[in-house]
């Protein structure tokens, strides 16, 4: 994660989730402050089935998960 008066936060996350075959990474961005966050979600080196990335999708829909994320981001910056 790095931060800049023009570009905001911006970081990327590789994580993977059980039972599925491909990691992905999540590319997250706030320009205003850290409670806003846009992200882009992809498989990390190749791609996977489309099932699976639905229910990653569906699971940072629920802000735990995506908090995971975006506090794993964090910490880097906060080094």
């Amino acid at each position: 994660m790095e931060h800049s008066k023009a570009e905001g936060y911006l970081g990327h996350v590789q994580f993977s989730v059980e039972g599925h075959e491909h990691p992905y990474e999540i590319t997250l961005q706030s320009m205003r402050n850290k409670d806003d966050w846009s992200y882009a979600l992809n498989f990390l080196s190749e791609s996977g089935k489309e099932e699976d990335i639905e229910a990653v999708e569906e699971l940072l829909e629920e802000d735990e998960w995506f908090d995971l994320l975006v506090n794993a981001g964090l910490q880097v910056l906060d080094k």
